[in-house]
This record gives C-alpha cells, sequence and structure tokens, in this order.
C-alpha cells in the first residue's frame, strides 16, 4: 500500500501574492477578481493578499521570484493576459513569462501559479476571464490553495 499526500483547497490563514499585469487591465482586472473571489469563499481573509501591479507580463517572473523569496508568502500567483498580434512580439513575451514564471518556483520552492493568458485573441481572453470558460483567475487561486497546503504536508 502507497502514501498518498494532497493538497486540500483552504484559504484560512495562508498569505499570498498576486502579480497582476496593468497591460490588457480590461482582463486582468477580471482575473484578479476571480482570485480574490476564490480565496474568500475558501475562507481566506483579503487582508492577507497583497496585489502588486507591474506594467506587463514580461514584467511578472522578476517580482515573482523577488516575492516568492522574501519568505511572506505561502504562494505567489501571476496574472496577465498576451493576445496575439500582428507581429512576432507575443511569441517572446509569452515565452519569456512562462520561463521565468517556472524559474521563480524552482528558485524559491515556494508555489508560484502560471495565471497568465496566452491567447490568439481578445474574445478567447474574455472568455477566459469570466466568461464562457470560466475565470482562470479562480482556477490560479485554486492551484495556489491546494499547493501551499500540500508544501506544508511535504
Amino acid at each position: 500500500m502507497y502514501t498518498e499526500i494532497i493538497g486540500t483547497l483552504k484559504g484560512q490563514d495562508k498569505h499570498f501574492a498576486c502579480v497582476v499585469s496593468r497591460f490588457n487591465d480590461f482582463i486582468t482586472a477580471r482575473l484578479l477578481e476571480g482570485a480574490l473571489d476564490c480565496f474568500t469563499r475558501h475562507g481566506g481573509d483579503e487582508k492577507n493578499i497583497t496585489v502588486v501591479r507591474v506594467p506587463g507580463s514580461f514584467e511578472i517572473p522578476v517580482t515573482a521570484a523577488k516575492l516568492a523569496k522574501s519568505g511572506k508568502y505561502d504562494a505567489v500567483l501571476c496574472l496577465g493576459a498576451v493576445i496575439r498580434g500582428a507581429t512576432p512580439h507575443f511569441d517572446y513575451v509569452a515565452a519569456e513569462a512562462a520561463k521565468g514564471i517556472g524559474q521563480a518556483a524552482l528558485d524559491s520552492g515556494v508555489p508560484v501559479i502560471f495565471g497568465v493568458l496566452t491567447t490568439e485573441n481578445i474574445e478567447q481572453a474574455v472568455e477566459r476571464a469570466g466568461a464562457k470558460s470560466g475565470n482562470k483567475g479562480w482556477d490560479a487561486m485554486i492551484s495556489a490553495m491546494e499547493m501551499s497546503d500540500l508544501f506544508g504536508k511535504l
């Protein structure tokens, strides 16, 4: 028989940081709303959330790394929206955001959650920020709660 360790979804006594891109704020504001709603519905207190605004998704990783290494947070959520345009800019920003967020988690040993939308168009972003496809900010908070609880058990 094996031993299984799993995290539960509870926000009580958890302290999270949310790094939120100001670029595409009409989307990222909804992602943050979803994350905060999820946190409070799972017993968390909004006073235990620190929101840090950065210019764009490219700036999220270095900020997340600094927050994760501070020792103040059980998890760091990264919320942004990179929407494809007519230039390769999308590819560079999306790739570096993903790579940097993953590296921040590995370097700090703290759950750093990828909640950056990478979509082909505005409609897809809107769908993932609270319309047809749910709210990916909510989903990011679910991951943060589960991973922070799991890490407490490891």
